[in-house]
C-alpha cells in the first residue's frame, strides 16, 4: 500500500493524534511500577514485535544502505532513547498534562535554533511563532502554575523541556538528510537501535526490572508499547505519503490539547487557566511557525 485515501490517511491522522495524546497519560502510570528506563525499554521491545509483524506484512523490512545509517541513529539515539528517557523520567515529577505542553515545544526549539544553525530562514511568522510559543513557555513555568520550591518538580519540567530540544536536534539533522530507503523501512531499525541502547543502559543502572506485574501493568504496557509506539509511528508514516506535511505538522498541535484532556479524564488533573492559557499560545505558536516554514519552502520551491 503506497499512500491512502484521503478520507483514510485523515481518519488514520487522528488515531494518531489519539494514541499519542493518550500516551502521556499511560507513561505517567507505567512510571509509578518501573524506572524511567525500563519503562522505556519494554515499551520498545513490545514495539519492535509489532512493528516486525506489521512492516513484513506490508514488504517494508529492508537492510539500510551506509548512506542511511546516520539518520537511523540519529532517530534511533536523539528521539526514540533521549526523548523518551527524559520525558518518562520527568512526568514523573510533573502532570501529564503540564508535560505533554512542554515536551511539544520541540518545533518552536527547531524554528528557533535552524536559523542560527544556518539551516534556515527566520521569517516574521516564524518568529512571531517562536515568541508566542517562548511566552506561552514562560506562563507555564510560572510560580502559580510550577511550585519553584519543588526540587523535583522543576527538575521534571527541565528534562521535559531537554526532551524537547533533543528532539527537535533530531528534526534539523533529519531535514538535511538526503534518504535511501524511506523512512517506514527504516523505521524498525531505527526501533531496534534504540531497544538494545535502552536495554542496555537499564541493566547498566538498574539491573534486572523489578515490579508487581499485573493485568493493569500488562495492559498499559501493550498500550503504550503497541497503539502508543508501534501503531502510531506507522500510521504517521502511511499518513505522512498520503496528506501534506503542512495539514500533519499543523495537526499534530492537536495532540497536547488530547493529552491535556486525556489526562483530566484518567488521572483526574485539573485544567487550571494557566495550563489553557499555555497551551494556546504554544499551539497557536507552532501553527504560525509552521505556516512561515511552508510559506519560506513556496518560495524557495517557485525561485527554482
Amino acid at each position: 500500500m503506497n499512500s491512502l485515501s484521503p478520507r483514510a490517511a485523515v481518519g488514520l491522522f487522528l488515531i494518531v493524534v489519539l494514541a499519542w495524546g493518550v500516551n502521556w497519560s499511560v507513561t505517567k502510570q507505567l512510571v509509578q511500577f518501573l524506572p524511567p528506563l525500563w519503562t522505556s525499554a519494554i515499551r520498545s521491545w513490545i514495539a519492535l514485535a509489532g512493528l516486525f509483524v506489521i512492516l513484513g506484512l506490508s514488504n517494508n523490512l529492508v537492510i539500510p544502505e551506509r548512506r542511511d545509517i546516520p539518520v537511523v541513529l540519529s532517530v534511533a539515539l536523539l528521539h526514540m532513547t533521549i526523548f523518551s528517557v527524559l520525558v518518562a523520567a520527568g512526568v514523573r515529577f510533573l502532570p501529564a498534562s503540564k508535560a505533554i505542553v512542554l515536551g511539544y515545544t520541540t518545533p518552536l526549539w527547531v524554528a528557533i535554533a535552524a536559523p542560527l544553525l544556518g539551516k534556515d530562514t527566520l521569517t516574521a511568522p516564524k518568529l512571531a511563532g517562536a515568541l508566542l510559543g517562548l511566552i506561552g513557555l514562560a506562563v507555564i513555568l510560572n510560580p502559580a502554575s510550577i511550585d519553584w520550591t519543588n526540587a523535583n518538580v522543576v527538575l521534571g519540567a527541565g528534562m521535559v523541556i531537554l526532551a524537547a530540544i533533543s528532539w527537535a536536534a533530531n528534526i534539523i539533522y533529519i531535514r538535511a538528510h538526503r534518504w535511501i530507503a524511506s523512512p517506514l523501512q527504516l523505521l524498525i531499525w531505527q526501533v531496534l537501535v534504540a531497544t538494545i541502547v535502552l536495554t542496555a543502559s537499564a541493566m547498566v543502572t538498574n539491573g534486572l526490572p523489578h515490579a508487581e506485574w499485573s493485568w493493569r501493568l500488562i495492559l498499559l504496557f501493550l498500550y503504550s508499547g503497541l497503539i502508543g509506539t508501534a501503531l502510531a509511528y506507522w500510521a504517521m508514516s502511511m499518513v505522512n505519503k498520503s496528506i501534506s506535511a503542512l495539514t500533519t505538522a499543523l495537526g499534530t498541535t492537536g495532540t497536547p490539547l488530547v493529552g491535556i484532556a486525556s489526562a483530566a479524564i484518567l488521572l483526574g488533573e485539573p485544567i487550571d487557566m494557566s495550563l489553557a492559557v499555555a497551551a494556546g499560545l504554544i499551539v497557536t505558536g507552532i501553527g504560525l511557525a509552521t505556516l512561515g516554514d511552508r510559506l519560506l519552502r513556496s518560495q524557495a520551491t517557485a525561485s527554482g
